[in-house]
């Protein structure tokens, strides 16, 4: 199993589990007000707004958070821009942060001030724009799909990568093909779980299990921030640090 594939299996059982609720749902908002600042409100003719419906319902969002959301999109959509930072954390760990903010100057004072707390380096944009390759990712319940016929059948729409993750399907596309898979998908009417495009490594770094925990924190105090949305990093997600995980 690749390391992406177990990160993203391991902060979706954290979204479960131990993230703040209000957290996960104000970023999955934001979403949202993109989707329908880029494409208007209408979830049938607007694939980006109708994964993101589909990702709120993943993690029990109400309806009447996505409708409002959905509702108060042309207002507050239009005061948000997106914001990227890369860097390197402790024992050469690189990360790219994506977040959506509607005030950059708190969105780089709050970045940096972990960055330097945990003594990392901000570096310029684009400095590690070799290291990761954006991709699409969709998770998939694997329900009463026979996984040998499923991953036959979208094969043409662009697949890569085709793993199977506990009660999960986890596919991976180039960034071009995530269209056409997602309307694959949808023909077929398969259920998405999850989809987003994601930054993966190109190359991964393994850190002893203690190490990789303490760096693992970092990625967290990040992912606190409020303006963020996603922290990306090309540190091996092994089976030993899954376990330790696991067990704490």
């Amino acid at each position: 199993m690749s390391g992406h594939s177990k990160w993203s299996t391991i902060k979706r059982k954290k979204g479960a589990l131990d993230a703040k609720r209000s957290k996960v749902f104000s970023k999955i908002v934001k979403e949202i007000h993109v989707a329908v600042k880029e494409g208007g409100a209408d979830a049938e003719s607007n694939p980006k707004l109708r994964l993101a419906v589909q990702n709120a319902k993943s993690v029990n969002m109400p309806k009447d958070n996505i409708e409002k959301a959905i509702s108060k999109a042309d207002k507050e959509g239009d005061n948000l821009i997106e914001v990227t930072f890369e860097g390197y954390l402790p024992h050469g760990i690189a990360v790219f942060i994506e977040c959506l903010t509607d005030n950059n100057l708190r969105s780089v004072s709050n970045v940096r001030a972990v960055f330097t707390k945990k003594e990392g380096t901000l570096g310029t944009n684009g400095s590690l724009s070799f290291l990761f390759e954006r991709k699409g990712i969709f998770t998939i319940n694997k329900g009463e799909l026979d996984p040998e016929e499923f991953e036959f059948e979208i094969i043409d729409a662009g697949l890569e990568e085709f793993e199977e993750v506990e009660d999960k399907f986890i596919i991976t596309t180039a960034l071009e093909d995530f269209g056409n898979m997602q309307k694959q998908l949808d023909e077929m009417n398969v259920e998405i779980e999850n989809a987003e495009l994601q930054r993966i490594p190109n190359d991964t770094k393994v850190l002893k299990v203690e190490t990789a925990e303490k760096v693992l924190r970092i990625i967290d105090a990040f992912e606190d921030i409020d303006d963020v949305q996603n922290v990306y990093h090309n540190m091996e997600m092994t089976d030993d640090l899954m376990r330790s995980i696991e067990e704490n």
